[in-house]
Parts: structure tokens; C-alpha cells; sequence
């Protein structure tokens, strides 16, 4: 077996998991984080407590925003939930991230919990639950290719991933052009 035929059959199987297991995997990390967290913690200095803290209201923020956009502009069927988009959201937010929920949210809910507790316990389970959480955002971009088809492949090249930062610096260099 060669390595391009390794990489495929290695990639295939990621893919075949079924598609609420590594999110379940780390939401049960995180909420150990959360839970050791008050029993096991540091005293960080103000300033890594202040930036952990910060990265919690942030990751509200990207948490709270999709369920709403979602609503107004992913031609949702009434009665069903936010998640059964039929239209391709790339505004707001989602001009963005691609995964503002269970990408970027959760990275910084994550994050945010290893610099306020301060302790090794919460860096193990919140890097375990970030890899994951992170790894899930591949499976969710092949569905929305199997669902929204090259439109969504195009949405890909322009919108990163969960990087907020380069979003917004896209968006901003994006206006600066249309003006």
C-alpha cells in the first residue's frame, strides 16, 4: 500500500465516524475542565485571568450569534431547529468563521478555562477537547459540501475556519476594497 493510498483510507475513516462523536467526546472533556477547574486551579497572574476571562464573553458572542442568523437567513422550516438550514449563511458571523459554534466558541471557551484555572489538569482536558472540537469543524465543512456543493467550496477559500482574527482582517481588507 502506498502512502497516497494509506492517507485516503486513513482520511475515509475519520470521515466514516459517526458524526456526533467527537463532539460528544469533547463535551464531556469540557465539562470536566469546568468541573476541576473550581476544585483544581492556580492563581494566575491578573492579566492571564483577565484574558481568560475575555476569551469566555468572546466565545458567548460566537456562540449566541449563529442560532440567530441561522433563523433569519438559513431558510430554516418553521418548527424546526436552527441547525436544519436549507440556505448557505456567509453573512454576519459567518462572513467570519465558518464554524462559529462548535469551532471558535469552543476553542475559547476552552482556552479561557486553562488560563483562569491555571492548572495542568485544565490544560490536558482543554487541549484534548480543542483538538477535537477542531477536528469535528473537517467532518462539519464535508457535509456542508455534500449539502451546499460548490457554492460552499468557494465560501471555504474566502472564510477561514475558526480563525476570528484573520476573519475580521479579510472582511475589513474586503470593505476597504469595495470603498
Amino acid at each position: 500500500m502506498n502512502n497516497r493510498t494509506e492517507i485516503k483510507s486513513s482520511s475515509n475513516r475519520f470521515y466514516d465516524l459517526h458524526p456526533l462523536l467527537l463532539s460528544s467526546i469533547a463535551t464531556g472533556l469540557t465539562v470536566a475542565q469546568i468541573i476541576l477547574a473550581f476544585f483544581l486551579h492556580g492563581n494566575p497572574p491578573a492579566g492571564i485571568k483577565l484574558a481568560g476571562w475575555i476569551c469566555i464573553w468572546i466565545s458567548g458572542i460566537f456562540g449566541t450569534i449563529p442560532i440567530i442568523s441561522f433563523r433569519l437567513k438559513g431558510g430554516v422550516p418553521k418548527g424546526k431547529s436552527y441547525m436544519k438550514t436549507t440556505a448557505l449563511v456567509k453573512t454576519g458571523i459567518y462572513s467570519i468563521v465558518r464554524h462559529p459554534q462548535g469551532g471558535t466558541a469552543w476553542l475559547l471557551i476552552n482556552f479561557g478555562i486553562i488560563l483562569i484555572a491555571w492548572h495542568w489538569s485544565s490544560l490536558i482536558l482543554g487541549a484534548a477537547s480543542m483538538t477535537l472540537a477542531y477536528a469535528d469543524t473537517f467532518k462539519a465543512d464535508q457535509a456542508c459540501i455534500e449539502k451546499f456543493g460548490d457554492d460552499y467550496k468557494r465560501y471555504m477559500r474566502k472564510v477561514p475556519r475558526v480563525n476570528f482574527i484573520l476573519g475580521m482582517i479579510r472582511l475589513f481588507l474586503h470593505l476597504e476594497r469595495k470603498e
